[in-house]
């Protein structure tokens, strides 16, 4: 029998602070970075902000597609190729975007940063996590996921901070020059090359896509988990148009988006407080409760000022809570085995879910009348959700 390599602990506690600084920087850049300019770039160009935000979404549903494919090579080939050339391309699309003077090249950009967005973000990293840690991922998981809800908090203040100085042309120059120096050599140095043979436990059961998506419980799965990604992430990414139309500054708007990166740190916290061994339904749907909940208070309140702001962190907070039991939704459900095909299938539609919210959220808006009965509105469905989490 062939014994295996065991790294060390010191190394794995090196590659995880590697891996977690590294999408610091890649979701601020390849994420957040569009939402804070969006109404400068809206400005500057002279093209609408819905126009800003669709192009935007664009990418998204570029990464959803490209999700997939992306989830079965790092199953069989390891992460090491596929993150650093993600880093590569993130990089040229941030260029492309910056220098695009039309809305197609712009497209373009954003299709190029959408397909690092699949090789860089979390769907890879939580594969990585599921592949290097097995049982033992979840402390490693709100690690990295804790690092990830410092993203806002670290670069829409940059983001604020550049755009003062300069264009967002330059801004997003810079941020792209950030995003190569940084994470191209993160994730050649620290990443695995190949994944190291696992044992094969006798009479262990291992799912497949095409045995998974055979299941009522996979479909339900989804269907709650849409509802609270719409919900939540359709408001937090509109934060500063419902935070505006309420009368507070852009500026202050803008500061609250940070905050709310740092409310997806405190939940993810407390998801390390839940119980373990809980029925994998019962985290689902307390997270989709708890979002209706804040969701009404948001489209609700008006003043003061500094209570609507910490009702907006606070959805930050079950967001980040969210995606903590969605990052564990297949492999408590599946194992670990076939986790990056698994979970290709079941993030590609959340994907693109969350690739139209930035665009949803003004289209709801103009359509119902404003965005505070948008907000209600998504409140309902996240109810909804913590119904439907019950069969899943």
């Amino acid at each position: 029998m062939t014994l295996l390599a065991v790294p060390q602990p010191t190394r794995l506690h090196f590659r995880l602070a590697a891996l977690s600084l590294g999408q610091i920087v890649s979701w601020g850049v390849l994420f957040y970075a569009l939402i804070v300019a969006a109404p400068v770039i809206a400005e500057d160009t002279g093209w609408s902000l819905s126009t800003v935000m669709g192009l935007y979404a664009l990418g998204l549903v570029v990464s959803a597609g490209v999700g997939i494919g992306v989830g079965v090579f790092l199953d069989r080939n390891g992460p090491r190729l596929i993150m650093t050339a993600g880093s590569i391309t993130g990089a040229a699309g941030m260029c492309v975007v910056a220098l695009s003077p039309t809305p197609a090249m712009f497209a373009i950009g954003w299709g190029l940063v959408g397909l690092a967005q699949a090789c860089v973000l979390y769907q890879a990293a939580f594969t990585v996590i599921t592949h290097r840690y097995g049982e033992r991922r979840q402390v490693p998981l709100t690690v990295l996921t804790l690092a990830g809800g410092l993203a806002s908090t670290v670069f829409a203040p940059i983001v604020v901070a550049l755009l003062a100085v300069t264009d967002w042309r330059t801004t997003f120059l810079i941020l792209s020059g950030i995003l190569l120096a940084v994470t191209v050599p993160l994730h050649w140095f620290s990443l695995e090359r190949f994944w190291a043979p696992r044992p094969h436990l006798k009479h262990a059961q291992t799912h497949t896509v095409r045995t998974v998506l055979r299941q009522r419980r996979f479909w339900m799965l989804l269907l709650a988990t849409a509802a609270i990604t719409l919900s939540l992430y359709t408001v937090t990414i509109s934060i500063i148009p419902v935070l505006i139309e309420k009368g507070i500054s852009y500026e202050l708007a803008a500061i609250t988006l940070g905050l709310v990166g740092a409310g997806q740190i405190v939940g993810r916290l407390l998801f390390m407080a839940l119980p373990r061994h809980l029925p994998p339904w019962m985290p689902l749907a307390a997270v989709a409760g708890a979002s209706a909940v804040a969701l009404l208070a948001i489209a609700w309140l008006t003043a003061p000022v500094w209570m609507l702001l910490v009702v907006a962190i606070l959805a930050g907070a079950i967001r980040g809570m969210q995606t903590l039991v969605q990052a564990n939704s297949v492999s408590d459900r599946w194992g670990s085995a076939n986790y990056g095909a698994i979970n290709g299938v079941f993030s590609a539609p959340l994907t693109v879910l969350v690739a139209l919210t930035p665009a949803l959220g003004p289209l709801f808006a103009d359509s119902i009348g404003s965005f505070a009965a948008m907000t209600a509105m998504l409140a309902g469905i996240a109810a909804l959700g913590a119904l439907l989490a019950r069969n899943s």
